[in-house]
């Protein structure tokens, strides 16, 4: 944990100076306490984007009920089950939390308010975007590749908690259900947190893969999240996740044509 730059007392070396039985000696500064204490310095840690780090559950807000009673009482219920499930970790149900459903219907925001709570506890939490996340791996067979990239993977593995964030959101290869099926397998079998957002469809619980467009009225098709990532991390993500759906539109969208600014991801 780097010192704080400006410290009066350290001047960002860490260390300071101290009179120790009349003698002088150097020990180490109080701001490095302090900054591991420091919400926003974890959040950054974390990952968790600039974007979200106001994320919690005090400032979600679902759609009004007289705009979408459905999508109200659904966002309400998914804010009510991601804070319970916070809360109550270790001793809840299940060690994970999936959300899933349309995009921009508040996903994000409760996986990190979820994440974010879990962190005000005391475990330490790590965000990636999926896409992200692959791309870093990918990039670690590179020997020119940076330490982050090098430290992603493990990162992903071993992290206390992990948040990743459109799970799915990526062709299919060969490559990508190994890698995903060993991350998800190596935390299954450690006990290890997970909290995943996806807005594809389950099709290990019927959920269609087929929905009517109610502007154009013909049919939207949707891969399910099992052609995305291989039938066994799916299997394995049930088993471990309290699944949490969201009946609602894309609320970005909505927002955009009525000329207003969405926050809901």
């Amino acid at each position: 944990m780097p010192a704080e730059p400006n410290c009066p007392h350290c001047q960002g070396t860490g260390w300071k100076q101290i009179d120790k039985n009349g003698l002088e000696a150097v020990a180490r500064c109080e701001c490095l306490n302090a900054r591991a204490a420091d919400p926003a310095d974890a959040e950054a840690r974390a990952g968790i984007p600039e974007r979200y780090r106001q994320a919690d559950f005090s400032s979600f807000t679902p759609v009004r009920f007289n705009e979408n009673p459905i999508a109200n009482k659904s966002q309400e219920n998914a804010m009510i089950q991601s804070r319970t499930f916070a809360e109550e970790y270790p001793v809840a149900d299940k060690r994970g939390l999936l959300l899933q459903g349309p995009p921009g219907t508040g996903k994000t925001h409760l996986a990190v308010a979820a994440l974010k709570t879990l962190m005000g506890h005391g475990y330490a939490g790590r965000f990636f975007a999926y896409s992200t996340l692959l791309q870093q791996i990918r990039a670690s067979y590179d020997s020119s590749a940076g330490a982050s990239d090098r430290a992603a993977y493990r990162s992903a593995l071993d992290a206390e908690i992990l948040l990743l964030d459109d799970l799915g959101a990526h062709r299919a290869t060969d490559w990508v259900f190994d890698t995903v099926q060993t991350i998800i397998n190596h935390r299954y079998n450690d006990n290890k947190a997970i909290l995943v957002t996806t807005n594809l469809p389950l099709s290990s619980v019927g959920d269609p893969t087929k929905k009517k467009n109610a502007e154009s009225g013909r049919y939207d098709l949707f891969d399910p999240l099992e052609d995305r990532i291989g039938q066994r991390a799916v299997s394995r993500l049930i088993e471990m996740c309290r699944v949490v759906r969201i009946d609602s539109e894309d609320y970005r969208l909505k927002e955009f044509r009525s000329g207003r600014l969405g926050r809901r991801s």
